[in-house]
């Protein structure tokens, strides 16, 4: 049995109206990956900014090595040996890769001048031990954000910390990157440091974590090693029930005809020729790589991207797309992947959300807002997506993420769209409120509208799709039916191995 690094006992702490942690108990040993796992709102934001010192507790005891331990800020815990790599980048774009990662750490000399050179040899010398080729002198807005993310994970364990508490680390990382975090987080771990690892991907915490948390309603619900449990069981656990599938139960509309055709769809150096079709009550699949040009056709497709050519027809009738706004109104709908920056507004209400692509059917006559009609179809869409809140002016940002997601889900639903694309739909989100997602994809899909789901996630894209269409730089290589899906058939194609 390996030595215990982190013992909590009892830890505690509310806001006003809200029990976030209760009476929390753990410990976690010397070179453990532990994972921590729960619905969003389940108390492990809270749990891990305690520990990374962001929050102080109001009852409970922290002891790291056997010695009891106070934090007032992050520093003293990054002191003491523990450093958090939050889910939000805290990198500043502004400032180069040399400057972000030994912020507040850099070499000086007379009069507390910065030594340039040494700061950058440095950082070099850093960057090759974790096999990152870039240079210090970058600044950080430069660069992609999965690359972003990796620099905040070099940030964190610049410090060498005893303990680095993980929040969401792969949720921006295409799949090579995440391969490569997994492959340090292994290394760092032989070298006998700790992890708490927090992640709403139970296939990661299968794959490298050794003992999992589970966390609901503010409570550690139970611990098992991982070697012991399965998914099923860990879903359980975190949702009080059982979900049996959570891709839920398949029942396809009929597919009488095409709800949406592409044809010749071309943006230099991003995608070339592309042509395709969803049918009426169809859910297809693209996948690919991270720079495959998925993302870029969709947007292409709904009028936010430019294109050099291609057309677009909807029930078999050619429509002209310039412009978001000309999609909606025929009838196309777009979830973006990022849902903070480029999908809701988050200083804005859940009721000024829900209405916002769809104005014009809540404008009266001299462009007033039918208050009364807005006020009652919010207090419906809530109802109807199971959006969890006391009040529809409830700012957006207030949210949990499934919350969130589930929200914009709500939101371009119900603009009574013939074809939905989602991008990434279940990013972030917590398996409670995946199910949900998947049931009401489940439900537009019967009501006939046409599904295209965008995901790097391939058991997702297996659990739900009827086809699935794989890009390679820029163009289709690969149809799948149903039959024959495989990961490793659908990779291959992805990778450039295979093509149809």
């Amino acid at each position: 049995m390996r030595e215990e690094l982190l013992t909590v006992e009892g830890l505690c702490k509310s806001f006003p109206g809200v029990r976030a942690v209760i009476d929390v108990s753990f410990t976690l040993r010397k070179g453990e990956i532990l994972a921590l796992i729960g619905e969003n709102g389940a108390g492990k934001s809270t749990l891990s900014q305690i520990l990374g010192g962001a929050i102080r507790p109001d009852t409970g005891r922290i002891m790291l090595e056997g010695r009891t331990v106070s934090f007032n800020s992050p520093l003293d815990s990054i002191d003491a040996g523990i450093t958090m790599m939050f889910q939000e980048l805290s990198l500043i774009g502004s400032l180069s890769i040399a400057e972000n990662i030994f912020a507040n750490r850099q070499p000086t000399g007379a009069l507390n001048g910065i030594k340039w050179r040494e700061l950058h040899t440095q950082t070099d010398e850093f960057l090759r031990r974790f096999n990152v080729s870039l240079d210090p002198r970058v600044l950080v807005k430069r660069l992609p954000k999965g690359q972003q993310q990796i620099l905040e994970f070099l940030k964190a364990i610049s410090t060498g910390p005893k303990l680095l508490i993980l929040d969401e680390p792969t949720s921006s990382l295409p799949e090579q990157k995440t391969a490569y975090l997994m492959e340090n987080i292994a290394t760092l771990r032989s070298q006998g440091m700790s992890f708490l690892y927090i992640t709403h991907k139970l296939s990661e915490v299968f794959k490298i974590c050794d003992r999992v948390i589970v966390m609901r309603d503010g409570r550690h619900v139970g611990t098992r090693e991982t070697s012991a449990c399965t998914e099923n069981d860990l879903i359980s656990m975190m949702v009080g029930r059982e979900i049996d599938n959570i891709y839920g139960a398949r029942a396809r509309a009929g597919r009488d005809g095409d709800a949406l055709r592409v044809e010749g769809f071309s943006r230099r150096g991003v995608f070339r020729d592309v042509s395709f079709t969803v049918k009426r009550g169809e859910i297809l699949g693209l996948s690919g790589l991270v720079g495959s040009g998925r993302t870029e056709l969709a947007r292409a497709v709904f009028g936010m991207d430019p294109r050099d050519s291609g057309k677009v027809f909807l029930d078999g009738e050619a429509v002209r797309i310039a412009r978001p706004n000309d999609a909606i109104r025929s009838g196309i709908a777009y979830l973006t992947e990022d849902r903070k920056d480029l999908g809701l507004y988050l200083n804005m209400s859940i009721r000024d959300n829900l209405i916002a692509p769809s104005l014009r059917r809540f404008t009266g006559a001299g462009g007033f807002m039918k208050n009364r009609a807005i006020s009652a179809f919010a207090a419906q869409k809530i109802g109807e997506f199971s959006i969890a809140t006391p009040s529809a002016f409830k700012k957006v940002r207030q949210l949990s993420g499934g919350n969130q997601q589930k929200c914009l889900v709500a939101t371009w639903a119900s603009t009574e769209p013939k074809v939905i694309f989602f991008d990434e739909p279940t990013r972030g989100v917590d398996v409670g409120s995946r199910s949900e997602i998947y049931g009401k994809i489940e439900e537009l899909s019967a009501r006939g509208i046409g599904i295209v789901i965008i995901s790097s996630d391939l058991p997702e894209l297996i659990g739900m799709c009827d086809r699935i269409l794989v890009m390679h730089q820029g163009s289709i290589v690969g149809e799948v039916e149903r039959a024959d899906f495989t990961e490793e058939l659908i990779l291959s194609y992805a990778a450039g191995l295979k093509s149809s």
